[in-house]
């Protein structure tokens, strides 16, 4: 209840409840007003008589045909009989003459009605978006961006849901590996719940046709997983048009409608839409991923090859930079995995991570090998400034050559904003003879503090690759030792403040760690009478 009152107190979260709102009232006006609520359908058979509740008149589809009138009680389609065009007009009318019939009290009502179911199924998603998806509420556009998404999509669900496409499978099925490329499966399901839903209650459709389209959904997101490759999600399309054929016949059949041409025409209609979202989410992933600033592991594979020109040119202007980045990419991508993050994404950050040492790499100590180090001509504060620029330098050097912004926060982040401690000692020293203070301040990174679990992770891994790269004597207690130091330094200072990573998390990439940089670093056992290599 803390983090729900903490979001309310917040200004900007009556801007939210008001494009709530507004996104309720755009939502009701579709369902009840521009599309309202009729589910009689082609090739529907009805497992009872379907009577007429007000006397109405039919005009005829041709001017010169006489009307027809129908009294109320009359039947207007036969049990078992599949409808027919002429059959859904005449519903239809009989429909259309029944709201007439209303009273404005009760169509206020209805509407209000359908408000209220709305805005608390949005409540509902509110709380889970709050307590599992925070990150979501900082940013304007894309909150905006989703309840734009969510009306679009009972509007386009009500339009084609209507005769001849009878495609209602393809909008809440689209909008929900959206979401879960861009989010989560958890969050996908739920919004896309909520959605059919009111669709389906708003739009006067039968619990029927939810059951269908919760599984087909269901189906695709099961086997959604991780994206490697854009076949991936044609299979996914595949699976959920199976579902969706599967469940269109045997909901059909526990209501009483016969196995025939008609069911088996729906059936494989849905199951034909299903598997068109999938082609059609392959086409759309680009625009995904650009549009919330995600990465499928498509696109890490195409960026985290060794041939990008960055890392090409890294190679040639600063190689020590360049295998200390693949050293960290596989420390960082195991300790990653270890505690179900992700590690393709934190191993291809790692890559980049220090692209910015390429401008000025003399003054990296992994560039030096036997050189002078050029730091010693140096006073510390000129020194700390070349050190942190390589921060700022890469994430703009990375937008220069388009890299996505998930990458460019791991060049932001990997640092926080921890302490140049080997400059700051040295300035402190100097200010001690002259009776001047050092302002700390001066000889910290400018941040932002890792802002995910993976950039955390990437953190501690770049400072125990650096750390035992330089270790006298690497013994497996000595690297232990060194990177148990090194989380606590971390954690003390507060840089994982703002990530998630709790203390048993942090214990185990400790641990993935230790165990990888022993086995890169401890050198082996010397028997008698070996000779050196």
């Amino acid at each position: 209840m803390e983090r729900l009152a903490s979001q309310l107190s917040q200004p900007s979260s009556l801007m939210r409840m008001g494009l709530c709102l507004i996104a309720a009232i755009a939502i009701v006006g579709l369902i009840q007003g521009w599309a309202p609520p009729f589910w009689h359908r082609v090739n529907y058979t009805p497992p009872y008589d379907i009577l007429s509740r007000v006397a109405f008149q039919d005009p005829g589809v041709h001017e010169a045909a006489a009307p027809t009138n129908f009294r109320e009680g009359q039947l207007l389609a036969k049990a078992g009989v599949p409808l027919s065009l002429d059959d859904v007009r005449i519903l239809r009318l009989e429909y259309d003459a029944r709201i007439a019939t209303l009273s404005a009290t009760q169509q206020v009502t209805r509407a209000l009605a359908a408000l209220f179911l709305t805005l608390a199924i949005f409540a509902l998603i509110g709380f889970y978006i709050v307590y599992r998806h925070p990150k979501m509420l900082r940013s304007r556009n894309r909150f905006a961006a989703i309840l734009l998404m969510v009306v679009a999509t009972v509007g386009l669900t009500r339009w084609l849901s209507q005769d001849p496409w009878q495609a209602e499978v393809i909008p809440p099925l689209l909008f929900a590996l959206t979401v879960g490329i861009a989010y989560s499966n958890e969050l996908a399901l739920l919004l896309t719940a909520g959605i059919c839903i009111i669709t389906v209650l708003g739009g006067g459709h039968e619990l029927d046709d939810l059951i269908v389209l919760m599984g087909t959904i269901s189906t695709g997101l099961l086997f959604h997983g991780r994206i490697r490759s854009r076949s991936k999600l044609i299979k996914i399309g595949v699976l959920a048009g199976g579902a969706a054929a599967l469940l269109t016949l045997g909901v059909g059949a526990l209501n009483d409608q016969p196995l025939a041409t008609p069911l088996f025409t729906v059936a494989a209609r849905n199951g034909v839409w299903a598997i068109a979202t999938g082609f059609l989410i392959t086409g759309l992933l680009p625009f995904v991923e650009k549009r919330f600033g995600v990465l499928t592991d498509i696109s890490l594979l195409e960026i985290g090859d060794v041939s990008h020109p960055l890392l090409q040119e890294l190679v040639r202007r600063a190689p020590g930079t360049y295998n200390h980045s693949i050293n960290v990419a596989s420390l960082a991508e195991h300790a990653a995995e270890a505690i179900g993050a992700n590690g393709l994404l934190v191993r291809v950050g790692a890559y980049f991570h220090d692209i910015g040492k390429m401008f000025k790499p003399g003054y990296f100590v992994e560039n030096q090998q036997d050189q002078e180090n050029r730091h010693d001509n140096l006073v510390p504060a000129m020194s700390t400034l070349i050190i942190i620029a390589h921060v700022k330098d890469g994430a703009d050097l990375a937008r220069q050559h388009h890299l996505p912004e998930p990458i460019i926060d791991f060049i932001e982040q990997h640092h926080g904003t921890t302490l140049v401690e080997y400059f700051y000692q040295r300035a402190s020293q100097r200010s001690e003879a002259n009776g001047e203070e050092v302002a700390e301040s001066s000889y910290r990174y400018p941040g932002p503090k890792p802002q995910t679990k993976e950039a955390g992770v990437l953190m501690l891994a770049d400072a125990s690759e650096g750390a035992c790269r330089v270790l006298v004597e690497p013994t497996p207690a000595r690297i232990r030792d060194l990177v148990h130091e090194i989380v606590l330094k971390k954690l003390h200072d507060g840089q994982f403040d703002e990530c998630g990573l709790n203390l048993r998390e942090l214990r185990t990439i400790e641990d993935s760690l230790v165990k990888t940089l022993t086995a890169v670093y401890h050198g082996r056992v010397k028997y008698p009478n070996q000779r050196t290599a």
